[in-house]
């Protein structure tokens, strides 16, 4: 194409001139727009004064391609003209924007190959402007602003309140048979060791044992963390004091996750714990968030949390893949998972029942929606909604089949923000009227904001390609980074059953008086009595249930935890006993106890219809020695 390269009378600003007969044209001119404010000036090479203003451009050219003037009479058209308008409009938007908006037109400039594949793909665009129309309709409607999330952010604070209130209350019930004076883990014990071990490193120890703990581990310090974190999550759901509220939410969790050790090591729990850190970068810094008058929140902070949804979905797939576990590569893992998960749900029982070909193709289904829907988020507007539908809708899923405790409500609830406000003003505006401000954040916020970004994005990077199996060049440099940042448990890696179990080995305690009679206890929801139907439990998560599932596929003298736990049974510690479902001694403790292991399966139709059972077990084997205090 001909290019006049300079004008005679330039422009006093830059300006964009572009077919203003083309519908695709005017779209992206709309959105430009709303990117540069004032900084560049728009107009259809149709209005007769362009003629007259430019004359050295033959009107033939502007029909060709878009044309970009600067103020120094330098012209340039088709990919070219687009990226001098990216950099230009670049500068409205402050250090990131300039930043950002400046690379396409750098690697146009000066890498090999990018000018002429630019240059193709404008002409092949140019050539078909109604099929790409269609295109640009399907993947953004016909929305022509900008995405914002105000609406998205306002919803997705509460939701992380509402989980960090189903967090704290369910620990609240059980933090003292878990890490109490008399619990199976005591807190107190734990931090007197870390003073005597830390004391030579002086304020380092705060970093390496995060937790408020340390100034006290007491009962009523740790329920008393416990009911402040429920309080303040209710501050955040009702929009109070947002910036002040996540903060203490993360700390106060980080806390007890700190002295839980084993009952708080669990993947929601490491992601609450990042959730709600980068979620400190999207609090507004006002006294009550409210509906009606939301601000949108700093995009940097949004990007953090969609890498993070990223390495959490993505992640989930590709560790199924990475492990070499045969039920995945050969498409039978949901013909084990619902029987064999550590809680399941009632629906499980009728789940486990599908047909193979059904449970083939669910397999299917999940790997796909792991492993390709993630990059959906990369897309335009309309096509993110697909994958926040496809992504709610696998954990709905989860949720029906399996109690996870919280996690699934998380996940949805970080997915919220892959809705802009267009697709969430409909709802909104059905119970509120709302006005949507532009981000007013300060310039001290953003600098923090970019901070946290330079800090997690490259440590996540390297853990997360590591986990996948995949090694980058350059973790030495990264390393001490990530060794500082480690013990705030705050930039994890993600990848839930990478290997399917194939079996239920479950353990059953026994206690008795005489080492001849002995009693089972029960607990609240995994499985013991063969007859009790599979509970609804979560969001609430009964931790020592869970601990007892990871501790069946493993061995006795492995599990601290547990030698703990037959000791305050011997004990009769009443913290312990409240977390079970019936004491068989009646706060009477027995002389001994010993524990041993079953394999469990779901029994069939024809069992349960006429025996009322809802599993078959059979006994395998001793998993402790018969155990007493003497």
């Amino acid at each position: 194409m001909r290019e006049t390269r300079q004008v005679a009378t330039p422009p006093a600003r830059p300006i964009l001139i572009f077919d203003g007969d083309c519908g695709f044209c005017r779209f992206w001119v709309t959105r430009f727009r709303s990117h540069t404010g004032e900084a560049v000036e728009f107009a259809p090479f149709q209005q007769p004064e362009i003629a007259r203003r430019f004359p050295e451009i033959p009107p033939e050219h502007f029909v060709q391609a878009v044309h970009f003037i600067e103020p120094d009479g330098c012209v340039s058209d088709g990919a070219e003209a687009v990226f001098r308008l990216l950099s230009a409009g670049g500068a409205a938007l402050g250090f990131a924007g300039r930043t950002w908006s400046r690379l396409p037109l750098m690697a146009y400039r000066h890498l090999p190959g990018v000018r002429a594949i630019s240059e193709h793909a404008y002409r092949l665009v140019a050539d078909h402007r109604p099929l790409f129309a269609r295109l640009t309709t399907l993947g953004w409607g016909r929305v022509t602003r900008p995405p914002t999330y105000a609406l998205a952010n306002w919803v997705f604070l509460r939701v992380l309140g509402l989980v960090y209130l189903f967090a704290f209350a369910s620990l609240a019930t059980q933090i003292l048979g878990l890490v109490g004076h008399d619990g199976i883990l005591p807190a107190a014990p734990y931090m007197e060791q870390a003073r005597k071990a830390l004391a030579d490193i002086g304020v380092d120890r705060f970093r390496l044992l995060p937790t408020l703990t340390w100034f006290s581990a007491s009962d009523v310090f740790l329920r008393g963390l416990c009911v402040s974190g429920a309080a303040v999550a209710v501050m955040l759901i009702a929009g109070i004091l947002p910036a002040i509220a996540l903060p203490l939410l993360w700390l106060l969790y980080l806390s007890l996750s700190t002295v839980g050790r084993d009952f708080l090591s669990y993947q929601w729990d490491a992601l609450l714990l990042e959730t709600g850190f980068l979620a400190i970068c999207l609090a507004p810094m006002t006294l009550r968030h409210r509906l009606r008058d939301v601000a949108d929140p700093p995009r940097l902070g949004v990007w953090l949390l969609w890498w993070l949804l990223f390495r959490l979905t993505f992640g989930s797939g590709a560790v199924k893949l990475a492990s070499g576990d045969p039920t995945w590569h050969e498409l039978t893992a949901l013909t084990f998972h619902f029987w064999t998960q550590p809680i399941p749900t009632p629906i499980a029982w009728y789940a486990n029942r599908l047909p193979a070909a059904w449970l083939t193709a669910s397999t299917v289904a999940v790997l796909a929606i792991e492993l390709i829907a993630p990059f959906l988020m990369l897309g335009p507007r309309r096509i993110r909604a697909l994958a926040f539908s496809l992504f709610v809708g696998l954990q709905i899923l989860i949720a029906l089949t399996g109690n996870y405790a919280f996690f699934n409500l998380l996940t949805a609830g970080l997915c919220v923000l892959l809705l802009d406000d267009a697709a969430l003003e409909r709802i909104t505006a059905a119970v509120a009227r709302v006005t949507v401000r532009q981000d007013g954040s300060s310039a001290a916020r953003r600098l923090a904001v970019r901070i946290v970004a330079m800090v997690t994005v490259p440590i996540s990077l390297f853990m997360f390609m590591g986990s996948v199996g995949v090694e980058l060049p350059g973790w030495r440099l990264v390393a001490p980074l990530a060794a500082i940042v480690h013990p705030f448990r705050s930039v994890n890696t993600y990848g839930l059953f990478a290997v399917m179990t194939t079996a239920r080995p479950e353990i059953v305690v026994e206690g008795s008086e005489d080492g001849t009679v002995w009693q089972p206890y029960e607990f609240k929801y995994k499985p013991t009595d063969v007859r009790q139907p599979p509970s609804w439990v979560a969001p609430h998560q009964p931790r020592l249930d869970w601990q007892m599932w990871f501790a069946a596929l493993s061995q006795f003298d492995h599990e601290a935890w547990f030698r703990n736990f037959c000791v305050r049974l011997l004990q009769g510690s009443p913290d312990v006993l409240r977390l079970l479902q019936r004491d068989p001694f009646e706060g009477r403790p027995p002389h001994y106890v010993r524990a041993l292991v079953y394999q469990y399966r779901f029994a069939d139709a024809a069992t349960r219809r006429t025996d009322g059972m809802w599993w078959t077990r059979e006994r395998v084997g001793d998993y402790s020695p018969v155990l007493s205090l003497r």
